[in-house]
């Protein structure tokens, strides 16, 4: 496995609703600020070339399609997604899978882009199969008035459409060496990936453990729809990441981008930090 983490943008996102109910006299402690609590955080997708010829994505990031939109979070330093590949020598059409974790706009939003000379919308990878849970799917379909806003039905819609979805019911291997497991409680039905490298095992957690911060099981973000279940969900992660000695990434982490994890009685810590962007 060739693994390369790609930075598609950065927001802001205010640090009360990213800590929940710690109070900032603790999370600012870990996690920067400016003056008015807000958290810059990144929007970190993942390449994935396989032996087998498979090119496949973890999420999309943004993309541009709702800046005007979403101005509240204050987008800056966007990189075009297809461009980024094309520097590494992948066109849109080479991608053969997108992983998509689940569809807030920050995870999904680069699945469809606008042409610039029509204005109508297309797929931004057309070959690919793009997997996401049936759950999650339900949500983003038929939406709860508390997580509706993170829904753009523009950034899947046509990707149903075309029928490139497919959709997944329980923890699937997709491919040798890469697995995807379902975690709830940020969302219904997050797919969090599991690829084995030569050496470690590398998981991106989504928004199970958006941060490096957020590794505590009780810093549960505001944006999480089931908190107590988000809770139990996160120790179940942390613990076989800890007995595997895996490797975690951190997908909204602006300044740390992965980690193992370390267990001292019942507290979960980062240990050895990671800061490349290519792993095997």
């Amino acid at each position: 496995m060739e693994i390369e983490l790609i930075d598609t943008g950065f927001f802001y996102a205010d640090g009360g609703a990213m800590f929940g109910a710690i109070p900032k006299t603790s999370w600012s402690k870990r996690y920067p600020s400016n003056d008015t609590n807000g958290c810059v955080l990144a929007m970190r997708t993942v390449l994935v070339k396989t032996p087998g010829g498979r090119v496949i994505l973890i999420d999309t990031g943004a993309g541009d399609k709702q800046l005007e939109l979403l101005s509240y979070y204050k987008f800056y330093g966007l990189t075009d997604l297809a461009e980024e590949l094309q520097k590494r020598g992948i066109s849109r059409n080479d991608v053969t899978d997108v992983i998509l974790t689940h569809l807030h706009f920050d995870h999904c939003g680069y699945v469809t882009l606008k042409n610039k000379e029509t204005g109508t919308l297309e797929l931004a990878f057309p070959n690919a199969k793009h997997w996401l849970s049936e759950s999650q799917l339900q949500s983003f379909m038929h939406p709860h008035p508390l997580e509706s806003a993170s829904f753009m039905r523009e950034n899947l819609d046509l990707a149903i459409q075309k029928g490139v979805v497919q959709l997944i019911q329980d923890d699937t291997s997709i491919y040798p060496g890469i697995m995807l497991k379902l975690y709830n409680g940020h969302s219904k039905g997050q797919l969090v990936p599991y690829i084995r490298g030569e050496k470690n095992t590398y998981l991106f957690a989504g928004d199970v453990v958006p941060l490096a911060a957020s590794v505590s099981p009780h810093w549960i973000s505001a944006y999480d729809t089931n908190p107590m279940l988000s809770y139990d969900e996160k120790i179940r992660m942390l613990d076989y990441a800890v007995k595997e000695n895996q490797v975690v990434i951190f997908c909204h982490d602006a300044y740390t981008r992965c980690a193992t994890i370390k267990k001292i009685g019942n507290f979960f810590k980062p240990d050895e930090v990671f800061d490349h962007s290519k792993y095997r």
